[in-house]
């Protein structure tokens, strides 16, 4: 049976090349497959499904019930095989493919079936800055490609540059591999222009795939919007995908570019929008229920690559609530500070100085530029790592300021170059490596320390070698890495910051001054891959910009903790909103950006936090049955007792707070319940009743069924028991096994109800209140008290008919499930108003009826 299985499987997943999951399930039936092998094959295929949702990286939230129909490459596969060659010819390895195909496999698999008859798929992917993104939407394109998608849409920024670079990557790894089987609508040198017959680039006989590279630019928008028009005929059966490079940049709240996105994608019956950037915070605060490109449907957080330079390696960054700050990395010593003194001789003051402003060596940079060179002549001798080697001078956004700078740094690298010999010259460069040296030893990354000696041989060749590059949007210089390896200083400003690569950029002197997160972030073109010089990297920068990158370091690692909180708590992008911490100088992103955000509570302020994930075995699981009837114990004897057996509900008001300390000391829960951190629930009802006075008093629930259903009761006191209710879990086929023999993690998805979060709430229909009305009648009965409900689990808790992908619970013993709900608090208190994110009030959700299912269970 098992190799029966084994070839239908196989024939279900060539089915899935032309058919959707439903339609592949009917073609089994038509070729006489018994019921329980179609439902095995159904099985499997949804093993499948779970390994990749459940892959430790990267990190997904996503809509839930969302059919995943692509489970990873096939033979027969063209686009994605000819990328893994071409990477494993760059000196790509196993693992770093294996990471590749794991990350585009998770993306992938969350867009719409190509044959689906029509569909609006809306995603965002959350990488680092200059991390690989470009990579990993590409081989996203090839297999998307594999699997039928038609039409390939990528919004390359604003500039020509980025186009152009990311024209020259797509080409060289899905075109050239498979010249016959694309069509290009843009070209290196040439971005959108119409040309005849739109149709025939996608009428049925036409089997080729069809590239567009275009920047987000209105004129260019506009005439492929209206060129797409001209074949509309033709669209409905052209699956669509469209990748937004740079996402977050003029994407978002733009009056032009915003509604000709939208225009294109509405001429699609078949669309999929991915964004990709590193900075998402604007595309986070977009209004779910406007219609607009809000990532409702997933979220995917790309793993930091290993040996990735980000924000926190350079800048460490500040402890997040539940870290010992001790034990937070202060990151690499590799920030050199320029003094504000400095600051008046490399960027105007005020506008008005700007057409008169000339530029200075001042000390801090000509160290920096003297550093430069002479790493450039390190790596040089070690011979490894990139070819390339560049200064980026970031002071100013304006041009004129820029060209400035050409004469001074000029007139530097000619005196340096005819000193060179002279000792006290070369005892001033030897002090300036000796010192650099000693504070990051070359050792600490792998790396051969390279003497001054060593260096001095190679420093001539690369001062004469050094370019000065204005680069701009009014100068036609131009960082051209294609033609032979650069040496080259770079003075400039948006051009250089945000998408497109500085190849082997070593040295960082960046002053200038912005006003919100995005910007900021995106400028610093330092982070990204070091191969071969990874102790070399130096960034001048004032203190007031370290402190702003620490900040972001922090708001980056809070943010996509966030997002893998919530994967593992059940959330989707509709259900969660993901909090940025504000900071009193800089904004998130720009206020048209922020228009839609809302204040948002740290920590667990308005949250509703619940155990989702449990162990099997008697040992662990008794210990929680023990603190629950220890707190119900504590509760009887200072609460306020309210009795509903009726409906198997009990109530214990006003419970002092240390109860609750002292049972979230003692209950276990899974480690991988990562919301649920007793430590840090701890300390967050330790700090809000402190500082604020709240959360001093707690109610006590138990919720279970009647006392007198076929599933039994538990007893949690003398003459204090519920009836058990059922939870089963998702079942797996491969199970891992921990030390006991039990499977290490039973996960039954969802414990509370919505109905259950207002249990102790006087007001009317509790299962008819939708989320922000159990906020709200919290806030106005019970604005500082919590409520814990515990859950009594009977063991078996086999599943109710008809609930596919679910098997017995099968503890050992009862399982106690633990649910927490805090109130949002005031508007005044000092530790939660510094956060923003996406306001979800207008968004209707449905939840799992647990009504239904209890009246199940206790029939």
């Amino acid at each position: 049976m098992s190799d029966e299985i084994d070839a239908k499987y196989e024939v279900f997943r060539d089915l899935l090349e032309t058919r959707t999951p439903e339609e592949a399930v009917k073609s089994l039936e038509v070729l006489g497959l018994r019921d329980d092998v179609i439902q095995r094959i159904r099985d499997r295929h949804e093993q499948r499904v779970i390994e990749i949702r459940e892959m430790d990286e990267p990190r997904v939230v996503y809509k839930d019930n969302r059919v995943t129909w692509y489970t990873g490459p096939r033979a027969g596969d063209k686009c994605w095989p000819a990328i893994v060659d071409k990477l494993r010819d760059t000196g790509w390895n196993d693992s770093a493919v294996e990471s590749l195909d794991a990350a585009s496999t998770k993306v992938v698999s969350l867009l719409s079936h190509p044959k689906e008859r029509e569909f609006s798929t809306r995603g965002l992917v959350v990488g680092y800055v200059q991390s690989g993104k470009t990579t990993n939407f590409t081989a996203v394109m090839a297999k998307a490609a594999d699997r039928g998608y038609k039409l390939f849409i990528v919004l390359a920024g604003v500039h020509n540059g980025l186009r152009r670079q990311t024209q020259a990557r797509l080409v060289q790894q899905l075109i050239e591999p498979n010249p016959t089987r694309w069509a290009q609508l843009t070209d290196l040198d040439r971005d959108f222009v119409p040309t005849a017959n739109a149709a025939s680039f996608f009428g049925k006989s036409n089997r080729t795939h069809v590239l567009c590279v275009i920047k987000k630019n209105a004129t260019v928008l506009r005439k492929f919007g209206a060129w797409l028009r001209s074949a509309s005929d033709y669209l409905g059966d052209c699956p669509a995908l469209v990748i937004d490079d740079e996402a977050d940049q003029a994407t978002v709240a733009s009056r032009t570019i915003n509604p000709l996105i939208h225009d294109i994608m509405g001429v699609l019956p078949k669309s999929a929008y991915v964004g990709y950037t590193a900075t998402p915070f604007a595309n986070l605060l977009i209004d779910p229920s406007s219609g607009d490109l809000y990532p409702s449907d997933f979220v995917v957080n790309l793993p930091k690559p290993a040996g990735h330079f980000g924000t926190e390696v350079i800048f460490g960054r500040y402890a997040l609530d539940g870290e010992d700050p001790g034990e937070v990395d202060d990151g690499y010593d590799m920030i050199r500070t320029v003094p504000k003194s400095d600051i008046d001789f490399v960027r105007p003051k005020r506008r008005d100085d700007i057409e008169t402003f000339q530029p200075t060596v001042t000390e801090t940079l000509g160290t920096a530029v003297k550093y430069f060179w002479l790493s450039t002549a390190a790596r040089r001798v070690r011979g490894t790592g990139v070819k390339h080697s560049t200064m980026l001078i970031h002071t100013s956004v304006n041009t004129v300021v820029h060209n400035g700078f050409r004469a001074p740094l000029e007139k530097l690298r000619r005196d340096l170059r005819a000193d060179l010999h002279d000792p006290d010259v070369q005892q001033e460069l030897r002090s300036l490596w000796d010192a650099e040296t000693a504070r990051v030893p070359a050792s600490d990354f792998g790396e051969r320390t390279v003497s001054f000696d060593e260096l001095l041989v190679e420093l001539p060749g690369v001062v004469d070698d050094c370019r000065i590059i204005m680069d701009n949007s009014s100068s036609e210089d131009r960082l051209d890495y294609e033609s032979g390896p650069v040496v080259a200083i770079a003075v400039g400003g948006n051009t250089l910051s945000r998408g497109l690569t500085l190849e082997g950029l070593s040295v960082s002197y960046f002053v200038r001054a912005v006003s919100a997160y995005d910007t900021l972030l995106q400028m610093g073109r330092w982070f990204g891959y070091r191969d071969g010089y990874a102790d070399l990297p130096r960034i001048w920068m004032t203190e007031e910009l370290q402190d702003w990158f620490r900040h972001l370091s922090t708001v980056e690692t809070e943010m996509r903790r966030d997002i893998d909180l919530y994967m593992t708590e059940d959330k989707d992008p509709l259900t969660f909103a993901v909090r940025l911490r504000t900071h009193p100088s800089l904004r998130v992103t720009t206020a048209a950006k922020m228009k839609d955000a809302v204040k948002a509570w740290s920590a667990y302020g308005g949250q509703r936090v619940q155990t989702r994930y449990f162990r099997r075995d008697k040992t662990w699981l008794e210990v929680n049955q023990n603190a629950a009837r220890d707190l119900v114990t504590r509760a009887m004897a200072s609460g306020l007792h309210e009795a509903d057996a009726e409906h198997g509900r009990h109530i214990f008001r006003d419970v002092p707070y240390e109860h609750v300390l002292d049972f979230l000391r003692v209950y276990q829960f899974h480690e991988k319940s990562q919301e649920c951190d007793s430590d840090l629930l701890i300390r967050y009802i330790e700090r809000r009743r402190k500082e604020v006075g709240s959360l001093a008093n707690w109610n006590v629930a138990l919720v279970g069924n009647p006392v007198d259903t076929q599933l039994g009761s538990f007893e949690f006191a003398p003459d204090i028991q519920v009836g058990r209710i059922v939870r089963a879990r998702l079942g797996t086929t491969d199970d891992i096994r921990d030390e006991v023999g039990y499977d290490s993690v039973a996960d039954i998805k969802t414990l509370m109800s919505r109905r259950d979060a207002a249990v102790d709430l006087s007001v009317g229909d509790k299962g008819k209140l939708d989320e922000k009305e159990i906020k709200e009648g919290r806030r106005n009965e019970l604005p500082d008290t919590g409520l814990i409900v515990l859950y009594p689990i009977h063991k078996v808790s086999e599943p109710a008919a008809g609930r596919k992908h679910r098997v017995a619970l099968d503890a050992e013993i009862d399982v106690i499930g633990v649910g927490l709900v805090f109130p949002q608090p005031k508007v005044d208190s000092p530790i939660e108003w510094d956060y923003v994110s996406a306001d979800l009030s207008n968004i209707d959700i449905e939840e799992e009826d647990f009504t239904a299912l209890e009246s199940e269970e206790s029939a």
